[in-house]
């Protein structure tokens, strides 16, 4: 058997993530005007331990904005590595067989310093365990208040790429899968107001390729143009307070919740590369709630019963 992430797809997929990270990164940078990105160029050689961490060997690229106009912080990463689970137990958290494994992704996380614009995630990957090869990932918008405009197109964007790609996908399947992933569950409301979601996709690689190439690209279409909307609109104090409240929503869900997070935080991952995604600041407040009838509670209120199904009509 071939080793993980030597086949062509895998090489494929690393060699478009790393070009789709260049192309993202440079679109941020023209939309801050005076932000720049730190690029931190890695590399991994890592025996592993008898703690169970893997052996990993591989590379990457980590840019990391701060303190820019438009972005308070963000950060667009590309991974490509191969490992060694150093027991049958560990490796049982990937699908596929064997201890072998390798994943190539493009992962990125957007905090911007307005309130009315939207933080958003962006994600896809492949990974290969022993023989079995599969993709994941997706995109989620997490606005501070409720702009219809805003939730359609971006929902918009992602659902035509579905629809270009019925062959393969289904946008409700997706839709519907982002809205369960992207869950508090100890808070009883969504991280956001929905996207993509998907995950362990071995089915038809061919298409599935296809499809993720283009659900990568359409990632600047479907959220630049809320943020130019926005940029210049002046916000109140009251305001980016409550934009730290809910950053604090975020934080609690990459640690608690999210698996990537946590995969990577178990495998030794880099743990400068694993939270980025986190916020320069946020706050949480004990048994804090929104006055009745505000933009505030309005907000909260989409997060714990859904996005009407007439705002995306």
């Amino acid at each position: 058997m071939a080793e993980p992430g030597s086949d062509a797809l895998f090489l494929a997929a690393s060699a478009f993530f790393e070009t789709l990270q260049a192309d993202i990164v440079d679109a941020l940078e023209r939309l801050d005007g005076g932000g720049r990105f730190r690029r931190d160029d890695w590399t991994r050689d890592d025996p592993g331990n008898d703690r169970g961490l893997p052996a990993l060997r591989g590379r990457g690229r980590t840019c990391v904005l701060e303190g820019g106009a438009v972005l308070e912080r963000g950060g667009v990463a590309f991974t490509d590595i191969r490992g060694r689970f150093g027991s049958e137990e560990f490796a049982r958290s990937m699908p596929g067989d064997g201890l072998e494994f390798a994943a190539t992704g493009l992962s990125l996380v957007l905090h911007p310093r307005s309130p009315h614009i939207p933080t958003v995630h962006c994600n896809y990957r492949r990974l290969v365990r022993g023989g079995t090869g599969w993709f994941g990932g997706g995109a989620d918008l997490t606005p501070n208040y409720v702009d219809r405009q805003d939730i359609a197109h971006f929902r918009r964007t992602l659902r035509q790429v579905c629809l270009d790609h019925a062959d393969v996908v289904r946008a409700e399947d997706l839709e519907r899968a982002c809205d369960q992933y992207f869950y508090l569950g100890h808070r009883g409301e969504t991280r956001g107001v929905g996207g993509l979601f998907f995950d362990h996709r071995a089915d038809d690689p061919d298409r599935m390729w296809a499809f993720v190439q283009a659900a990568g690209r359409a990632f600047l279409p479907a959220w630049l143009p809320i943020a130019e909307r926005h940029q210049a609109r002046p916000w109140t104090d009251a305001e980016r307070q409550w934009q730290l409240l809910r950053r604090g929503r975020y934080v609690e869900f990459n640690l608690v919740w999210d698996r990537g997070t946590l995969f990577g935080l178990r495998t030794g991952g880099r743990i400068e590369s694993i939270l980025m995604s986190m916020p320069a600041h946020a706050a949480w407040a004990y048994d804090h709630a929104p006055e009745p009838g505000s933009p505030e509670a309005e907000m909260l209120g989409v997060l714990r019963s859904g996005v009407p199904g007439q705002w995306l009509a």
